[in-house]
């Protein structure tokens, strides 16, 4: 006790020589305090009013935010969590789910929340050790850098980043009820949410089957059918003038407001970049006989019953040795600066579709992985898309994208380009024509049509035709590729 009254009363003095100064307060370590210590009350308060006079005074080292700081003496302080900068050029993410809701303990380094910007689906990890006191959003809002997701009250907050003197009277007790009673109350994944919002259901009056009662598809479903079923009967009621009834299937022609979210929201802002860009379209058919073949001793020579051969590998190894020869495809364009990148890496994109929306998740370094390390990572990559887990990374950094339309059908589609990339490539379905042979026969071919999209500010259509060939005659006379492959 008289160790703590010596510190507090060496730090008043320090800062009383500087209260009245125009010069701040030089920096200094800030006397510990412990919500448990045996300190008076009125030390307390005085070590509250010390360190926020030191804040004030701008001290070259703060441990604290620019909010002023309250401290509990028995819960210690609580602390805001803001959502922090996810990626380059992410400004708002939305929520998709709590793995916390208010009262409970939280562990350095365990799951808060999972959200979802327009690049990825990233999990927000808590920094401190104590227990979650307010909630401030609820799943589906959309959320700005730098706003606060939750509050945590923390033993020690003298010596966290971020601390506040205002939270513990901005906690609304019943706001925080009625926060948590929603979100204990429609445990779900997002999915679930989705298909719940779309039909207009609130999914917190649902009486989830699953596991703690948890909200599954087929009770969002079932409830819709039993809403619905109501709602007809309600109307068939309701005579109209004449006799007829008022027919059942009229709330199915109503209006609905469907909001983008993620991955859809990040396709509306890059598809509006990319119609101001001047695009020069080139296509091209390729035979793919050679290539159906490979595909075919892939198969019969696998060993691996987890892999799975396709044609895109062997189209994104070709590819990349194709752009060896002509950088200036696997380039990006300064607008500003006038300038041309050529990327030395070749971090070659893979169009998928979805249920979160359309991505572009990229294979890197492509032009130093083997034909299997393709075949890995993009089994990896399409794994992590389907289920809505792609990092920052993964879709960040691309230099060219495939964009493999002919999976779903279609001979081939004219692709907007993905700035700052300068190329993307459609790739049409594989189908069998006839072809006519120099001597005039007939003969069936598996042909694929390609058309590739360039930024004519960048690249010219004799540039763009040279590659294509190129591109073509390796993936026509696979050993070509072979024997230039590393």
């Amino acid at each position: 006790m008289t160790m703590i009254a010596r510190r507090i009363w060496r730090c008043h003095r320090l800062l009383r020589q500087f209260s009245s100064s125009s010069v701040c307060a030089p920096s200094f370590r800030a006397p510990e305090f412990h919500s448990q210590s045996s300190a008076s009350p009125a030390s307390r308060s005085f070590l509250v009013h010390s360190l926020t006079l030191m804040k004030w005074c701008g001290g070259s080292r703060s441990w604290f935010s620019n909010e002023a700081m309250a401290i509990d003496s028995n819960a210690g302080g609580l602390i805001d969590v803001p959502l922090a900068q996810t990626g380059e050029g992410i400004a708002e993410c939305e929520l998709l789910k709590w793995f916390v809701k208010e009262g409970d303990l939280v562990e350095e380094f365990q799951p808060l929340c999972e959200v979802q910007s327009d690049k990825a689906t990233i999990e927000i990890t808590s920094r401190f050790k104590g227990k979650v006191a307010h909630i401030s959003h609820s799943p589906g809002d959309i959320i700005k850098v730098g706003e606060i997701l939750v509050r945590l009250a923390v033993e020690d907050a003298q010596d966290a980043l971020l601390v506040t003197s205002e939270c513990s009277g901005n906690v609304d007790p019943g706001v925080s009820k009625q926060k948590t009673d929603s979100l204990v109350g429609a445990l779900s994944t997002p999915a679930v949410r989705n298909l719940a919002k779309d039909l207009g259901i609130d999914i917190n009056v649902i009486i989830g089957s699953g596991k703690d009662g948890r909200v599954l598809k087929e009770d969002v479903l079932r409830f819709g059918d039993q809403k619905r079923i109501v709602t007809d009967s309600v109307s068939s009621e309701n005579p109209v003038l004449g006799g007829d009834a008022v027919s059942t299937i009229t709330s199915d022609f109503e209006d609905k407001i469907v909001p983008l979210r993620g991955f859809n929201r990040a396709m509306v802002k890059t598809m509006t970049m990319a119609t101001k860009v001047p695009h020069f379209h080139f296509v091209e058919e390729i035979n793919c006989d050679a290539l159906v073949e490979l595909k075919q001793f892939f198969k019969e020579n696998n060993t691996d019953s987890t892999i799975k051969h396709t044609f895109l590998p062997t189209l994104i190894k070709s590819l990349s040795m194709a752009l060896s020869k002509y950088p200036s495809v696997n380039s990006c364009f300064n607008e500003e600066s006038l300038e041309i990148i050529l990327k030395g890496s070749h971090n070659i994109g893979v169009a998928m579709a979805t249920e979160h929306g359309l991505v572009v998740p990229n294979i890197k370094n492509v032009q130093s992985l083997s034909l299997l390390e393709i075949t890995k990572e993009l089994s990896r990559l399409q794994h992590l898309a389907t289920n809505n887990k792609l990092n920052p990374e993964d879709v960040t950094g691309g230099t060219i994208t495939l964009s493999n339309i002919g999976a779903i059908g279609g001979k081939f589609g004219s692709p907007l380009l993905n700035l700052p990339e300068v190329a993307i490539i459609a790739l049409g379905r594989i189908e069998k024509v006839p072809k006519f042979a120099k001597d005039g026969t007939v003969y069936p071919a598996s042909i694929m049509m390609v058309n590739i999209a360039a930024d004519h500010r960048v690249l010219d259509g004799a540039t763009v035709a040279r590659f294509c060939c190129q591109w073509k005659e390796y993936i026509e006379k696979p050993e070509l590729l072979m024997l230039q492959m590393r």
